[in-house]
């Protein structure tokens, strides 16, 4: 039948929405997990060794460690100098890339399949055998103080800086300013014992590739020479310190940066799917309420946006804009204005069912490529759930409706016990 160019084709929502789970293997004594994705016919290789972050053993004056020591594993190795290691991936068509955040450490390859052989020694050699030559230490530090100096410089970083700090406090890991005075503490010999005595450890391994069952066992053997380590400690955090209010003017400014937000719920919460729609109509599209009164109606604007984060085991939400420095007062007032009526007044069919066909659309482009599998994966894994959470979400999705998102805003979105930001 010859293809109807003149129609677009019908619109028809899935019935249903099932992701494959991962296989999953135990490696060394079985304290060790890797979880593969098959991709068949894909000549790609991607492998993540991710651990976690050993960062709140640490002195405050010490927060910039892990990430240096992560950033050093490159620069050489007992075999082989930072140029020697660049060539080498480089010519192997590879890209090895560190993964960090407050709550993990780790490192990961992407190559393909017929250099993986090849790569795999000197992969495995970063996890026990780099050396953290001064001068490409030194040469990191410099960096790391411009890059410092830049993002004060930068109204928007400075926002998200200051808005971390007005919800957890200055004294908080998570609140806790980053100045060239951290810089001090760094030397070879610090990131050395925080090397050999604090990475690898609880890991898990993120595998997707086209391997055979006998490839797959052989890499697997091969995998178990990394230097994995068991028991991280965790120290407890301190309380979070709400800060209601925190502004830094700049008389030059023409903009200002603004963050608007405060604490929510987690993946794991029976809520969450009805929270995340709320955001999402809030201000998470294009389409959304914040985007329609700020941006297009009042101009004030470029872009808004509506977030929901997690950072180990708390959760919030968070508003961030760049607009006209003479109209911040009136944005956060429309902020408000619209957050209460969402809270209070349903929104009409039509706006939902736009919103209902954009989530799932959005649901479905999540899964667009092979490697996003692990992505995705990795996003509700290290919140205890698995693949269900977007079988769980597509299904929700499909029925919400005006009355479970206002409920849901009332829920967690109607306390006024908020931080405010403003730079500019």
């Amino acid at each position: 039948m010859p293809l109807d160019r003149a129609n677009a084709p019908l619109f028809a929502v899935p019935n249903e929405f099932i992701l494959p789970a991962p296989q999953r293997f135990e490696l060394g004594k079985g304290d060790t997990s890797l979880y593969f994705f098959p991709t068949p016919g894909i000549a790609a290789v991607r492998l993540e060794v991710i651990g976690k972050s050993s960062r709140s053993l640490l002195p405050t004056s010490q927060a910039l460690i892990p990430s240096f020591t992560m950033q050093m594993l490159q620069e050489g190795t007992k075999s082989a100098n930072a140029q020697q290691l660049a060539e080498f991936f480089d010519y192997h068509g590879a890209e090895v890339y560190p993964t960090l955040s407050y709550t993990q450490e780790g490192i990961s390859l992407l190559c393909i399949k017929k250099h993986l052989a090849h790569l795999l020694p000197t992969f495995i050699s970063l996890f026990s055998e780099a050396q953290f030559p001064e001068e490409g230490l030194e040469k990191r530090i410099s960096q790391r103080k411009l890059s410092l100096q830049l993002d004060r410089e930068k109204q928007s970083t400075r926002a998200s800086q200051l808005f971390r700090k007005g919800l957890f406090g200055p004294s908080h890991p998570f609140g806790q300013e980053i100045t060239e005075i951290h810089l001090a503490e760094i030397n070879s010999s610090i990131l050395k014992d925080y090397y050999h005595n604090h990475l690898w450890k609880d890991c898990c391994l993120f595998l997707s590739g086209d391997f055979s069952e006998a490839e797959l066992e052989q890499l697997i053997r091969t995998l178990e020479q990394l230097p994995f380590k068991q028991g991280a400690q965790k120290v407890a955090l301190p309380k979070p310190r709400l800060t209601a209010t925190i502004e830094e003017e700049r008389d030059s400014a023409v903009q200002s940066s603004i963050r608007l937000g405060g604490w929510s719920i987690p993946k794991n919460h029976a809520d969450y799917h009805a929270l995340a729609v709320f955001n999402t109509l809030l201000g998470g599209y294009f389409g959304s309420r914040l985007v329609k009164n700020i941006r297009e109606d009042k101009g004030h604007t470029y872009g808004i946006h509506s977030s929901l984060a997690e950072l180990e085991s708390y959760a919030y939400w968070v508003i961030a804009a760049d607009v006209k420095k003479a109209n911040q007062a009136e944005v956060f007032e429309e902020i408000n204005r619209e957050i209460e009526q969402l809270c209070t007044v349903s929104a009409d069919a039509e706006e939902i069912e736009i919103l209902r066909n954009y989530l799932i659309g959005q649901l479905f482009a999540k899964f667009s490529s092979p490697f996003d599998l692990i992505d995705q994966f990795k996003n509700v894994h290290y919140s205890g759930l698995d693949f269900s959470y977007y079988e769980n979400r597509f299904n929700y999705l499909k029925k919400f409706t005006a009355e479970d998102l206002m409920h849901s805003g009332q829920s967690y979105f109607s306390s006024l016990n908020r931080v405010k930001i403003r730079v500019g």
